[in-house]
């Protein structure tokens, strides 16, 4: 298509999203498939967000609430931070955007963790931002070190994912804060901390509890993995009050719909669907942690709601098999992890039908 595509377009590979379960039913003729591969939360969504959202249906036919405000200065309080410190955004994914098209341009540099989440790399390539991937270290874990030696005076943006997706692993508040002493505060440093609420490690820290001391700290957080609330696209960052104003010039009017708002105002309430989805979150990380090294399987010790298990074979053809017998699951050969899938937690039920499934096409 060139020249009407711009050649960063043209060689841009999209976000492949776990394969929905309605379209695994039609190609494989199949009842009942069960999908572990998207980190959903297996309790479904906040039931009192179910509700909300039924109340605020009859209201559709308006156009949303344009500055979200009281989901804004709900989540500010339930943060602990002012309400003009919170950007909200359809998904954590456009705040991702947001924060490449306002503070980054063509000729900056944005430093990402090769193997981390995919859309980073995606959202900057789709915006022709130049960037540098620095490697893991050993066992899958992001090395800071070595990326803060990466930050050159192009560098404008670092994203950090911890946990990180897909392998699941994180790190400590000593490892960011020594990191943040090494970057330069023209360098903004965004910490996605969409599976925060998972983490059961003393050691760890939310970077809004850093904000105050780090003005080039954004903490991206979401409604879709805690709250149950995938479906609806709704994440929020919160940061300095003078780069959140900036994000406000550059974001689309009415991002959020109607009922975004309100299923994330009752989502935020609903302190038993928390509870119970880290419960069975814990219970379903150690059953498979039990199981699956049985079957000879090595996982990385997660602190979010999956597992990233290396079976030692071909991933994708491991996927396949699992499709046919209607547990999907996620391959990462396509990001460097020829050997691995990510299996999310699903209800004991889904859990113990994959490893029965595993069983079977193992053997």
């Amino acid at each position: 298509m060139r020249p009407l595509v711009p050649t960063h377009v043209e060689t841009l590979k999209p976000y492949v999203p776990g394969k929905p379960i309605e379209e695994t039913e039609r190609e494989f003729g199949l009842q009942g498939v069960i999908k572990l591969a998207s980190n959903e939360n297996p309790l479904g969504p906040s039931p009192r967000a179910v509700e909300a959202m039924r109340s605020a249906s009859a209201a559709t036919h308006l156009y949303p609430d344009a500055t979200s405000f009281h989901l804004a200065r709900k989540l500010a309080a339930h943060v602990g931070v002012k309400p003009e410190q919170v950007v909200l955004g359809s998904g954590s994914n456009e705040l991702i955007e947001l924060l490449i098209r306002t503070f980054t341009t063509p000729e900056d540099e944005i430093l990402l963790c090769q193997g981390s989440f995919a859309a980073y790399r995606i959202s900057a390539q789709a915006h022709g931002r130049p960037f540098v991937e620095v490697p893991m270290r050993e066992g899958y874990q992001y090395d800071l070190d070595a990326m803060a030696k990466a930050i050159t005076p192009r560098t404008r943006m670092v994203f950090l994912a911890n946990p990180d997706n897909p392998t699941g692993t994180a790190f400590s508040r000593a490892a960011l804060e020594r990191f943040l002493a090494a970057v330069p505060p023209e360098v903004l440093v965004v910490h996605d901390e969409a599976y925060f609420e998972f983490v059961e490690w003393p050691d760890y820290t939310s970077a809004v509890a850093l904000l105050e001391r780090h003005p080039n700290l954004v903490a991206l957080r979401t409604f879709s993995k805690i709250h149950g609330l995938a479906g609806v696209r709704l994440g929020y960052g919160i940061m300095g009050a003078r780069l959140a104003a900036y994000l406000h010039r550059t974001r689309m009017p009415f991002n959020l719909t109607v009922l975004a708002q309100a299923a994330g105002q009752a989502a935020l309430e609903d302190t038993e669907h928390v509870r119970r989805t880290r419960k069975i979150n814990r219970a379903g990380l150690a059953y498979y942690a039990a199981e699956l090294p049985k079957l000879g399987a090595t996982l990385t010790h997660s602190h979010a709601n999956f597992v990233f298990a290396d079976f030692g074979r071909p991933a994708v053809a491991l996927y396949e098999q699992l499709l046919r017998k209607g547990v999907i699951v996620r391959p990462f050969a396509g990001q460097g992890f020829p050997h691995h899938v990510r299996i999310s937690v699903g209800t004991p039920a889904e859990n113990a039908r994959c490893v029965q499934v595993l069983k079977e096409v193992l053997s």
